[in-house]
């Protein structure tokens, strides 16, 4: 495997995403079919990664997306802004006042609590990101002026979308290694959006394909399985009782399937009840592998708590840390995020660097 190599001369953003925004409506502590109001967020999982970089860790970000321009579109864009990530790259799609051909995603969840698992319901059909195709994002003047950017995410999720989203993927990332840019991709596997467009099968021969372009691929044992074929041997019900051997064959067994790969991650989570998990990540860098055991976490919300394993991973590759050190950081971040409600991580850098230290949730006065 072959070291990442980061840009080191002047640039616009760190690190630029590109996926769908969906508002997100939350029941707090009750169920969605029963509820009688609901407290809004924006969520996804590429976005996520952007404004976690930002926020948490100071970064300058951006979002590539698009919505369909109507009162609820400009609230999702409200909430990017409020967390700092720079707008400019969004399409503005013209609506025609009922959503038959264009309209913004919706995306109920309830966090779950004990014995009762978190569930998600969305609304996301004929989205405006959905239905960008080739040509839509000039992703040579993105990646290309003023040094462009020294990362850019995306990930399975948006790949998902429709026919024509695996090929803007594809041209985004071609754009990017072209100038120089670190690719990451979440794999992320959705069975609710691929089998709208041909299930596992479509899957995998998309991904096979984007990942090839690809230098820090991101995943669970899941992901793995549907959208490459390749699994965790042993699986059984209770993830507990997999020795980490087998999660460091699934990762050495990606890398000679991908040898363009530099770096392969995936998070570890044991989900006792929705309230209560065992979190940690594997990781393999320059053919060694790096491994933050599990250890117990109380679950709020764990909805995000993946993509804020990524950007603290991200950015620690960003900020010139050692593998392990970066490894942690992602653990430590992820963690944190799902102590919150929401997508987004709410956590600040001391905050993930006292958790990295093994500091208390003593109170801080």
């Amino acid at each position: 495997m072959q070291p990442i190599v980061l840009k080191t001369e002047g640039f616009r953003w760190d690190s630029v995403s590109l996926g769908e925004v969906m508002l997100r409506l939350d029941p707090g502590e009750g169920r969605i079919h029963t509820a009688r109001q609901f407290t809004a967020w924006e969520g996804g999982g590429e976005y996520n990664v952007a404004r976690g970089l930002r926020r948490c860790f100071g970064l300058k970000t951006a979002v590539a997306t698009a919505f369909a321009d109507n009162p609820v579109g400009r609230l999702v864009e409200d909430f990017i802004l409020q967390g700092g990530v720079d707008t400019s790259l969004i399409r503005w799609a013209k609506y025609d006042g009922v959503g038959r051909t264009v309209r913004n995603g919706l995306n109920f969840t309830e966090r779950g609590y004990g014995v009762r698992a978190a569930v998600g319901c969305s609304d996301r059909g004929h989205t405006a990101i959905s239905q960008v195709k080739h040509g839509d994002f000039d992703w040579e003047a993105i990646f290309g002026a003023q040094n462009g950017s020294r990362w850019f995410h995306t990930g399975g999720i948006f790949a998902a979308l429709s026919e024509t989203t695996p090929d803007v993927a594809s041209e985004s990332m071609d754009a990017a290694r072209k100038f120089g840019t670190i690719v990451s991709y979440d794999l992320n596997y959705r069975d609710s959006l691929w089998k709208a467009i041909g299930g596992k099968a479509k899957a995998q021969e998309v991904n096979r394909e984007l990942v090839r372009k690809v230098d820090l691929l991101l995943g669970n044992e899941e992901d793995f399985s549907a959208m490459l074929g390749i699994a965790l041997e042993g699986v059984t019900e209770d993830f507990d009782e997999l020795p980490i051997a087998s999660y460091e064959k699934m990762l050495r067994d990606v890398a000679a399937a991908y040898p363009n790969l530099k770096m392969i991650a995936t998070t570890l989570r044991t989900a006792h009840t929705a309230s209560r998990n065992a979190w940690g990540a594997i990781a393999l860098y320059q053919d060694e592998i790096v491994h933050v055991p599990q250890r117990e976490v109380d679950i709020l919300d764990r909805v995000g708590g993946g993509d804020s394993f990524a950007s603290g991973l991200i950015y620690g590759i960003l900020a010139g840390k050692p593998t392990d050190w970066a490894v942690r950081c992602g653990v430590a971040h992820g963690a944190l995020a799902m102590t919150t409600p929401g997508d987004t991580s709410m956590a600040t850098f001391a905050e993930v660097e006292r958790v990295m230290k093994g500091g208390s949730a003593r109170i801080a006065r």
